[in-house]
């Protein structure tokens, strides 16, 4: 047993003086400016009042919506998969931790012999072997460290999804209820181009309009009532994305009907790293290159030997080519050593591929990053933009509505300064302006929306 141990130790001092960093923990690497730059923001202390920090109920703060994410985070399956995956890692954590245990095996047997007229031998033993692998060279080491970083992976997609539930819910909220907003409007809208109509029919019978004017007026009526039913469908589809959301049968869900999304103070001051550094996308892309450090640490590791002590024990009553009975106690112990000589060029391939799927993942974190500050930048340029066209879409559709009553007034009690095309045109232009303005607060709420969730919101 001396012995072993002393081979352990020259070949603990031996893997310590190679210096290939088979035992050295994953750091978030500072290769690049812009790795170095998540380094540092990693750092940095969390400020609990950022966008993306707050809780969710104070982002969304609508009573029905508030109520239809709850459900969803209770019901969605994608949510209850990615929770399934936490547990499933963390198993396999606890499987890695307890590798560093013996085993024990306990095999009890028994036989009988008979020779020519001499009664039956019985012989019998009861063993209980414990074998104990040695990790001088890491090996479960970085298995281990793997697992954990799995677990890491695993919580952030589950934080991923649930951050994605969360928008998907608030998106189909906001955008069913500017459907719905269009919809009120293209049937109120419907009602005043059917009079409209009859004024033109009755314009004619006084010799007003032509009967062209009363076919255009009839027209553009037609129009609306088949864009009626094109919402009226896509609102149909919003019910059926909300219900699968909240894992249910289709049926009609409740908005608010002038639903709108407060969204706090969010200054433009260029895309900081901080923000980033809180997403979980890129939590589970550190990860996943953290793994991929660990494997190729374990390939590494697989060029070294690896001891094993083994001991048996029990009590038997064959010693030997001798039965004795009754039986006596026996105990064994032995340490094996094996290093890998040539193992046609296994463990030189698959090292080369670990370190090829390293610099993959590495490849894969940036470009997260990069896309990253792509998306909250997009948000950020969204929302403010729409703050400001809706500022001016509010202006456009008073003026219009100025402009569809002056030209119905000269129509009707004026001679000759107006014709049936421009009331129509104003009517149309108006129409389109107010639906712009609802379709214009939507991506503002979508922005919203979108940039919470790119700044890692949905705690």
């Amino acid at each position: 047993m001396n012995n072993i141990i002393k081979v352990a130790v020259i070949m603990l001092a031996g893997a310590s003086m190679t210096g290939c960093h088979i035992y050295k923990s994953y750091e978030t690497p500072t290769s690049t400016p812009l790795t170095k730059a998540y380094a540092e923001a990693l750092e940095q202390p969390v400020d609990s009042t950022e966008f993306g920090n707050l809780p969710w109920q104070d982002v969304f703060t609508d009573p029905i919506l508030v109520d239809l994410i709850n459900r969803a985070l209770e019901a969605n399956t994608n949510l209850r998969n990615a929770q399934l995956n936490v547990e499933t890692a963390r198993a396999q954590l606890l499987g890695a931790k307890l590798s560093y245990l013996p085993s024990l095996a306990l095999a009890p047997n028994g036989a009988g012999a008979k020779y020519a007229d001499n009664p039956f031998s019985w012989t019998y033993q009861l063993p209980a072997q414990v074998s104990w692998e040695i990790d001088i060279f890491g090996k479960l080491l970085n298995s281990k460290r793997n697992a954990q970083a799995a677990v890491l992976q695993s919580e952030a997609y589950a934080q991923a999804v649930r951050s994605q539930i969360i928008s998907a819910v608030a998106t189909t909220y906001y955008s069913l209820a500017a459907v719905k907003a269009q919809l009120e409007l293209s049937r109120n809208t419907s009602e005043l181009w059917k009079s409209t109509v009859q004024t033109m029919r009755d314009l004619k019978l006084s010799g007003g309009v032509t009967e062209a004017a009363v076919m255009q007026s009839e027209a553009n009526y037609y129009s609306i009532l088949a864009n009626i039913t094109d919402l009226e469908a896509s609102v149909d589809r919003l019910n059926n994305t909300m219900s699968l959301l909240l894992n249910t049968m289709p049926q009609e869900w409740t908005v608010n009907p002038i639903a709108a999304l407060e969204a706090p103070a969010v200054a433009r001051n260029g895309v900081e790293m901080r923000l980033l550094a809180s997403r979980p996308d890129v939590a589970a892309a550190e990860q996943s290159l953290a793994m991929a450090y660990y494997a190729t640490n374990s390939a590494r590791a697989a060029f070294y030997p690896g001891l094993t002590i083994t001991a048996n024990g029990g009590f038997t009553n064959l010693l030997g080519s001798f039965v004795s009975n009754p039986g006596d106690w026996f105990v064994q112990l032995a340490g094996s050593l094996v290093a890998p000589l040539f193992s046609r060029g296994r463990n030189i391939a698959t090292l080369k591929a670990s370190k090829a799927q390293q610099q993959v993942a590495m490849n894969n974190f940036e470009y997260t990053l990069l896309n990253a500050a792509a998306e909250v930048s997009d948000a950020l340029t969204v929302y403010q933009k729409s703050i400001i066209k809706a500022e001016l879409l509010d202006k456009q559709v008073e003026d219009l509505a100025k402009a569809v009553d002056m030209t119905q007034d000269l129509l009707l009690y004026s001679t000759g300064s107006t014709n049936y095309l421009e009331v129509l045109t104003a009517q149309q232009s108006l129409l389109g302006a107010q639906i712009s303005l609802i379709a214009c607060r939507q991506a503002r709420d979508m922005a919203v929306i979108n940039l919470y969730q790119a700044v890692g919101g949905g705690r």
